[in-house]
């Protein structure tokens, strides 16, 4: 029963972490597992009821927190999953497909890769963890897809973006790390440029940065270049976080951006080998003068990812239905986070 007992207090607990606010992975990885940790919750609250039918003072405790933390996580999530309420999407002659996919540096299966490219042929292919080796591989890619822009590294943050559509100002970005670059660019639909972001931040974890402040600074500079740029805006990638998280709620808020998920399933995309413990990490968001038709989660591919496939629509809609708008506490949260990630950055590379 102590082990019951010590299970409980720590599932109580570890759901609010992330609101304390600190960087630390510890304190934000309990983000990233909420739906297991509800399920773990749940599992907890009938075996308390399976040892003791007639509970103590302790143990009636125990059970009304054990229910607070499991409310407390399915507001935070049940917007995500296919029981809330969904936006209706407005089809349009204007459209472009992107598929976006982290193929895992060390995974070799190329043709696996391809395949799924030539199964749901997009007019852009986003990959990442790319490094000279996929780009031996993606190179055959270039007959049907012409515009391009390859950034090879060999430290799993390699980014390539392949599009059968002409791509204007493109440029490579490496907005807090370093070694850590992005890519922006222009689509043209009929006339009238679509903006594309592709993001790949450094997670929060033991083995990459041991803060989430890099991954932070980056989404919050992100969002401050979409806000000065009045452009239909699609940002794309693995940001290597989940969408209930204060981060990417702050991003979206002060963007006015939306998730094309609310209402259609969580998608997780990470670990692809493993279904126990996966989590939705590789996301797209769109200017509500924009809306996503079809949206789907690609086949395995010898990747710890599987990639997402999205087509996407100019409505060319003139009413704002999103209003970005940040309180002036949140503002200064966003400077903060900016200015976080750039001091540990110094620090991390002098």
């Amino acid at each position: 029963m102590i082990l019951l007992y010590a299970l409980c207090i720590i599932f109580i607990l570890t759901p609010f972490f992330p609101a304390i606010g600190t960087a630390h992975w510890v304190f934000r990885m309990p983000d990233f597992v909420r739906l297991q940790s509800i399920l773990i919750e749940v599992i907890l609250v009938v075996l308390l009821f399976y040892f003791h039918w007639e509970f103590n003072v302790f143990e009636w405790v125990l059970f009304f927190c054990l229910i607070t933390a499991i409310v407390y996580q399915l507001e935070k999530v049940t917007r995500y999953s296919s029981l809330y309420p969904r936006k209706k999407w407005r089809k349009s002659l204007e459209s472009f497909s992107i598929l976006g996919a982290n193929i895992l540096q060390d995974n070799k299966d190329f043709d696996a890769f391809l395949d799924i490219i030539a199964n749901f042929n997009p007019d852009l292919v986003l990959a990442m963890e790319t490094d000279k080796d996929w780009e031996r591989s993606l190179d055959r890619l270039e007959p049907d897809y012409p515009y391009s822009m390859k950034i090879p590294l060999e430290n799993y943050y390699g980014m390539h973006l392949y599009s059968k559509k002409k791509l204007h100002n493109v440029s490579q970005k490496f907005q807090i790390e370093k070694d850590v670059p992005s890519i922006f660019c222009e689509i043209e639909l009929e006339g009238e440029k679509v903006q594309l972001i592709c993001l790949h931040p450094a997670p929060p974890s033991p083995t990459e940065n041991e803060t989430s402040k890099e991954r932070d600074a980056e989404l919050m500079l992100t969002g401050k270049i979409i806000k000065e740029r009045d452009l239909p805006t699609v940002v794309c990638g693995d940001m290597n976080d989940v969408v209930w998280s204060r981060t990417t709620r702050l991003f979206k808020k002060m963007t006015g951006m939306i998730d094309p998920r609310v209402g259609r399933g969580f998608f997780p995309t990470y670990h692809a080998k493993y279904g126990l413990m996966r989590f939705p990490l590789d996301h797209l968001f769109h200017t509500d003068d924009l809306t996503v038709g079809t949206m789907k989660r690609t086949p395995y591919f010898g990747s710890d990812h599987f990639g997402m496939y999205y087509e996407i629509y100019h409505t060319r809609s003139k009413k704002k239905e999103v209003t970005p708008h940040l309180e002036p506490d949140e503002e200064i949260e966003v400077e903060e986070m900016i200015d976080n990630g750039l001091e540990a950055q110094k620090e991390t590379n002098p």
